[in-house]
């Protein structure tokens, strides 16, 4: 998916300019505009602010309308949706189960990798999440609590609340969590 050309759209769609776009997401304009062309790859939480600010969710973002196909009930590794536009060593990795959009409950499958995290903005849409964490540790923050889960430890909160999650070990931390409604 070509996420800068996307997001164009959906922002002439809104009859925005760059300007107002980055002014509504608390981002700079030229941010906006290196997205836009595929120059920089957004955190979660920056990708997060701009469909905030037009407003979408990130799940939506991401659907593709299949309305036409019989109703999907199993998936395969290679059939998840990644819904983390990053790249690099520290990218986190975001894979959703279905289309979320027609759901309401969004599943991820959850990969950060060490020095990973959701970006410094905390995070916060309406709906509650819960996961458990099944490979390595990772630190979450809600509100103004903050702890470190392992392997077999899990979370559930509103998220309404600001949240962030970060990987401050030295292996990778995956997470299977939950999402409802799929508002991220």
């Amino acid at each position: 998916m070509d996420i800068g050309k996307r997001l164009q759209d959906l922002r002439k769609a809104h009859g925005l300019s760059q300007r107002e776009l980055a002014a509504r997401a608390g981002l700079t304009n030229g941010t906006v505009s290196l997205i836009e062309q595929n120059k920089t790859s957004p955190s979660v939480a920056s990708l997060k602010s701009l469909l905030d600010a037009i407003p979408m969710s990130i799940a939506e973002f991401f659907a593709t309308i299949e309305e036409a196909e019989p109703t999907k009930y199993f998936y395969t590794v290679d059939e998840f949706t990644e819904i983390a536009p990053q790249s690099g060593q520290t990218a986190v990795s975001l894979r959703q189960l279905g289309n979320a959009s027609s759901h309401t409950l969004q599943i991820l499958d959850e990969t950060y990798p060490p020095d990973a995290d959701t970006g410094p903005e905390l995070l916060t849409h309406a709906g509650e999440e819960a996961g458990i964490v099944t490979e390595g540790e990772i630190e979450v923050t809600v509100g103004d609590q903050i702890r470190v889960l392992r392997a077999g430890e899990g979370y559930l909160f509103d998220s309404r609340l600001p949240h962030r999650f970060r990987n401050t070990g030295k292996t990778p931390c995956r997470i299977i969590s939950a999402c409802t409604p799929p508002t991220f």
